[in-house]
């Protein structure tokens, strides 16, 4: 489901309405072209989320946006201002993590924030209790005298996410956070970003995970080729690929056949069976209609012992649009 920036504009205001506004976005490496014309609308106290395989254009955009790098075509704004143009006032209103850590191994956590604090124009007291409100929001503080050498990778992560909020900025960027934190860590990085957007921050967050895409991002973009060639809510992008299904297991497995026809007379769509597994499952393309085939199946004395609609996942929206199942990342591989 691919949306125009005419459209989604009038979907989500005007452009005033826009953390990022991102036109027609290039950037060239030699005979290589990274980025292929993103548009990009973001729109301020959300957070959207940027999915795409590996080389799909995701770091190069976000290193534009953040002033990073320079487009060869194409304009950005971030609150108004111009990428190239205002590169300064851009830096203001951003905080960027990238994938891997910014922060000094040789130093202790606390050192490591009163660092980023004195760098961005605080005075000594000052980047002190920024260091310590920091480490008390990310759960460090038990830590916060330890060197680096003895911290996690997630404890990393979050000292990482940490420093780029010294100035608690209203735009941050998130490239692919979470990689290679254990779930539970995950878990705590989603809660932050929940936080921090609940505190009016906008964040930019690009992800090969699709369950964490899934759970956090208001809107989502798929990246392929340097292009985004779909954008919409999770639901939004799911229903574009397919409708959901319903599956009803009847008590008694040698009930399967008649609960299959039923549930397709009352539905008007294909049903099919399991003898094996006893289990029914249709297309499903009138939800409403649901309690129909119960009651059907009530009148006809067939017992169900268990029933599910199932929608498309973000996985299938991945593997659909990108065409690609080599690089596309599953749930499950996410946790592994």
């Amino acid at each position: 489901m691919t949306t125009t920036l005419a459209a989604h504009d009038a979907a989500i205001g005007t452009s005033t309405d826009l953390a990022i506004d991102a036109r027609g976005l290039v950037k060239h490496f030699g005979e290589t072209k990274a980025v292929n014309g993103i548009d990009l609308a973001v729109p301020a106290g959300t957070v959207y989320g940027v999915l795409g395989p590996n080389g799909a254009g995701k770091t190069t955009t976000v290193s534009m946006l953040a002033t990073l790098l320079r487009p060869d075509a194409g304009s950005a704004r971030v609150f108004g201002y111009d990428v190239v143009d205002d590169a300064v006032a851009v830096r203001s209103l951003i905080g960027v993590t990238g994938q891997y850590a910014s922060v000094d191994e040789d130093l202790t956590a606390t050192q490591n924030l009163v660092l980023f604090g004195r760098l961005l124009g605080k005075s000594r007291t000052q980047a002190k209790a920024r260091a310590e409100e920091l480490l008390a929001d990310f759960a460090l503080e038990e830590a916060a005298s330890r060197p680096l050498s003895e911290f996690s990778g997630g404890m990393r992560r979050r000292l990482d996410l940490a420093a780029s909020l010294i100035d608690t900025p209203p735009l941050l960027f998130l490239d692919e956070p979470t990689t290679g934190l254990d779930p539970r860590t995950r878990a705590q990085m989603w809660e932050t970003i929940r936080k921090l957007v609940a505190q009016g921050a906008t964040v930019l967050l690009t992800t090969q995970y699709l369950d964490e895409a899934d759970q956090l991002a208001d809107r989502i973009a798929v990246i392929d080729r340097g292009l985004v060639i779909a954008d919409g809510t999770a639901d939004e992008l799911k229903q574009s690929v397919g409708t959901s299904t319903l599956i009803l297991t009847p008590a008694d497995r040698a009930d399967a056949a008649s609960a299959a026809q039923i549930a397709e007379n009352v539905l008007g769509d294909p049903a099919a069976f399991s003898p094996e597994a006893g289990r029914v499952t249709v297309t499903l393309h009138h939800p409403d209609r649901v309690p129909d085939v119960l009651i059907a199946l009530r009148d006809a004395d067939i017992a169900i012992d268990e029933i599910t609609v199932s929608k498309p996942t973000l996985d299938e929206v991945f593997l659909t649009i990108t065409g690609n199942d080599d690089s596309a990342p599953t749930a499950q591989e996410a946790h592994s």
